[in-house]
C-alpha cells in the first residue's frame, strides 16, 4: 500500500480541508486492509459499518491524529471472528500510515468495539444500566462517531436506543455531567496560563485538556439532551434548539481554538506534540487569544451545567 502521508501537514491549510484528508486516508487504509481480508477469509459474511469515534469522529482531528474506532456488523455471533480479523488488520495498516494505537484500545480490534447490532444495543444499555465512572466514559466515547464506510443508520439506531434510556431516566444526566466535570483549568486566579510542571511537557499548555475539552463535553452533553445525532462540536453547536441561542454563540470561540491549534501546531512531528504549545512560542498578543478562547469553554461548560441540571433535577 503506497499512501503519501507526508501530504498531510500540506493540507492544514484550514481545519475542514485536513479532516477531508484525514477522512479520505484513513477510508483508503481500511479498504486495503479489507481487501486483505477479502483474499484470506473471503467476502464478509455479513453487511457491517466502520465507524470512527473521538476527534476523528467529531471531524475534529489536527496534523496528527491516534486511533479510536470499532464496528458494526448484521450477523450473529458466527461472523466475530472475521470482523475482529479484520479490525485487526484496519488497525495495524492504520498505524503504519501514522496513526497512533489508542492507549485505551478503542479500537475495532478489540471485542469490546467490535460486535454485532444486537450486542451494540445491549452494550449501550449496559453501560448506560451500570452508570459507573468506566462505562459512562465508554458511552460518551461511544457517542461522538460517525460511520466512515458502511451504512450510517446502524449508528442512528444505537443512538435512538440512547435517547430513549436517558428519556425514561433523566437522573442519568447528572451522571454523565458528573463524569466530566474534572478537566484541568488553564488560567490561575491571578489570570496567568498554567503550563504543566514537570517532565517532557514542562513550560506548555495541554490544548486538549485545557482548551478543547470543555467545549467538547458541553456539547455532547446539549447533543444528548436534544436528540442531536450528529457528532462533531461545530454541528452541534448548529443544531441546538433557538432556546440555546446564548450557547450558540460560543461556536465562534470552537472555531477560533481549532484554528489556533492549526496555526501553532501544524509543524507538529508526533501525535502527543498536537497537544502541547510551549508557552515561549506565543507573545502577548497570542497568550491572551488563547486565554479569551479558555475562559470562553469554562464559562459554556458551566451554562450547559446548570442548564442540564434545572432540567434534569436530581
Amino acid at each position: 500500500m503506497k499512501v503519501n502521508r507526508k501530504c498531510l501537514p500540506a493540507a492544514a491549510v484550514n481545519h475542514q480541508k485536513l479532516n477531508a484528508y484525514h477522512d479520505q486516508l484513513m477510508a483508503q487504509t481500511v479498504q486495503f486492509a479489507m481487501e486483505k481480508v477479502r483474499g484470506e477469509l473471503g467476502d464478509p459474511p455479513a453487511p457491517f459499518a466502520f465507524f470512527l469515534m473521538g476527534s476523528a469522529g467529531r471531524f475534529e482531528q489536527s496534523v496528527w491524529s491516534d486511533q479510536d474506532h470499532g464496528i458494526i456488523f448484521a450477523g450473529d455471533d458466527t461472523c466475530k471472528s472475521y470482523f475482529l480479523r479484520a479490525g485487526t488488520e484496519i488497525t495495524d495498516a492504520l498505524e503504519l500510515v501514522g496513526y497512533e494505537r489508542c492507549d485505551g484500545e478503542v479500537m475495532a480490534s478489540n471485542p469490546l468495539w467490535c460486535k454485532s447490532v444486537e450486542d451494540w444495543h445491549q452494550q449501550i444499555t449496559d453501560w448506560m444500566t451500570e452508570a459507573s465512572w468506566q462505562s459512562l466514559r465508554h458511552f460518551s466515547t461511544f457517542f461522538d462517531s460517525r460511520v466512515l464506510i458502511g451504512d450510517a443508520g446502524y449508528l442512528t439506531e444505537l443512538k435512538k436506543t440512547a435517547f430513549s434510556i436517558l428519556e425514561k431516566q433523566p437522573a442519568l444526566y447528572q451522571r454523565l455531567i458528573d463524569n466530566v466535570d474534572f478537566y484541568k483549568k488553564g488560567i490561575g486566579i491571578f489570570g496567568q496560563l498554567l503550563p504543566e510542571q514537570q517532565g517532557e511537557q514542562s513550560g506548555t499548555i495541554h490544548l486538549k485538556q485545557k482548551a478543547f475539552f470543555p467545549y467538547v463535553n458541553a456539547l455532547r452533553l446539549l447533543a444528548l439532551k436534544n436528540k442531536i445525532f450528529a457528532p462533531s462540536t461545530l454541528s452541534r453547536f448548529r443544531q441546538l434548539p433557538e432556546e440555546y441561542h446564548s450557547l450558540q454563540t460560543y461556536e465562534k470561540d470552537f472555531k477560533a481554538l481549532l484554528e489556533f491549534r492549526l496555526k501553532f501546531r501544524r509543524e507538529a512531528k508526533t501525535y502527543k506534540e498536537v497537544h502541547l504549545i510551549p508557552i515561549q512560542d506565543l507573545n502577548k498578543q497570542e497568550k491572551q487569544e488563547l486565554k479569551s478562547m479558555m475562559r470562553k469553554g469554562y464559562k459554556l461548560f458551566s451554562k450547559t451545567k446548570t442548564k442540564i441540571e434545572e432540567a434534569c433535577p436530581k
